[in-house]
């Protein structure tokens, strides 16, 4: 199930009647991180940025950075992007943990709700750092009523982890799995974590139909459009 709807993602423009999906409405920059990234799904960004400018226009504030974490891929592969909106760089391209019962190396379920064990898909806003059970950790809040509202409650926050690592998807098949927080490196979390605070954003893709038909982020004209492409039929 989960090979067919990446293979849904990629092929989705030739399934669609031959609609060829509008970018979002900066052409040049979405052309620009898909260059940066040569792995990650071109669509998948395009959404992203496409989402975040619905938000923009619904009365967010602007962001200098943007995480892009693609779940239709597996834990064993880096499938979060950190870009740098303003000097269009691409600063991370990491490894990243979905929850426990989101699925074992591929992602299949995704909650909303308190003690799921599940990681959640959506639009977020970061916050500010502490020091806790699992170190520097970055807050977030989640804009999406009824998808990721209740991340900061669930403490959805990145931190770093020792069970995401190369060495653990080689000896297991997967690398370990949060609670639902979209964990990284321990060597890594501290400077993504520094890149990513204070109210920049953060985008979880997964090609569920349901979100992709009913977010508020993914209404505006551009988002629509490449909705269209990636949305399994």
């Amino acid at each position: 199930m989960i090979r067919f709807l990446r293979h849904i993602v990629v092929t989705a423009p030739l399934l669609v009647g031959g609609f060829a999906p509008a970018h979002a409405a900066d052409d040049s920059l979405a052309q620009a991180l898909g260059k940066l990234a040569p792995h990650a799904n071109v669509q998948v960004i395009e959404l992203a940025l496409a989402a975040t400018e619905c938000a923009a226009a619904q009365g967010q504030a602007p962001a200098d950075r943007l995480a892009v974490i693609d779940y239709s891929l597996p834990s064993t592969e880096p499938r979060l992007w950190v870009f740098d909106l303003v000097s269009r760089k691409l600063l991370f391209h990491e490894l990243v943990a979905h929850g426990r019962n989101t699925g074992e190396n591929f992602a299949r379920r995704f909650s909303n709700q308190a003690g799921s064990l599940e990681s959640s898909l959506g639009l977020f806003r970061t916050s500010g750092t502490y020091v806790g059970h699992n170190g520097y950790s970055l807050r977030m809040d989640g804009l999406e009523p009824g998808v990721n509202d209740h991340a900061r409650e669930r403490a959805l926050v990145i931190h770093g982890a020792s069970y995401v690592s190369t060495a653990a998807a080689s000896g297991q098949g997967r690398i370990g799995r949060s609670w639902g927080c979209p964990a990284v490196r321990n060597a890594v979390a501290r400077p993504l974590i520094d890149a990513l605070k204070s109210g920049q954003y953060v985008f979880s893709f997964y090609p569920d139909p349901n979100w992709l038909n009913t977010s508020p982020y993914l209404k505006c004209r551009t988002a629509r459009a490449v909705v269209g492409a990636v949305a399994p039929p």
